[in-house]
């Protein structure tokens, strides 16, 4: 199964078991995060339904991305200015698509026959 989730500004198609880098996010290594924005979810050629659908993923690691530098100049006045930048990127490895919702489904639905059987009772 796969997804495209909005993360940043950007979107990304992610399957289960991916590492993207995305831009910086709250949080340490090993914290788990929840992607809510999925725009498209789909199996093979088959399309799902995207609504209460979200990504299960755990940061990696907090990273820089390489530097970029900033040059500018102006001819003929002796301006010259050199600035450098590394963005600051996530890295998560995506662990499920849909598996919490589902598992908040499961437990819902146990607890939902379990409390008309203590009433019963």
């Amino acid at each position: 199964m796969f997804a495209i989730v909005r993360t940043g500004g950007k979107q990304y198609r992610v399957a289960a078991g991916d590492k993207i880098v995305v831009e910086k996010m709250a949080g340490e290594a090993g914290d788990k995060i929840t992607l809510d924005d999925v725009l498209l979810a789909g199996e093979g050629g088959d399309l799902k339904d995207v609504a209460g659908l979200t990504v299960a993923a755990e940061i990696i690691a907090q990273a820089k991305g390489e530097k970029v530098i900033v040059f500018k100049k102006r001819r003929r006045h002796n301006y010259r200015r050199k600035n450098g930048h590394r963005q600051r990127h996530t890295i998560l490895r995506i662990v499920a698509i849909g598996a919490e919702d589902k598992k908040a489904a499961k437990a819902e639905a146990k607890t939902q026959d379990a409390a008309p059987a203590a009433a019963e009772a």
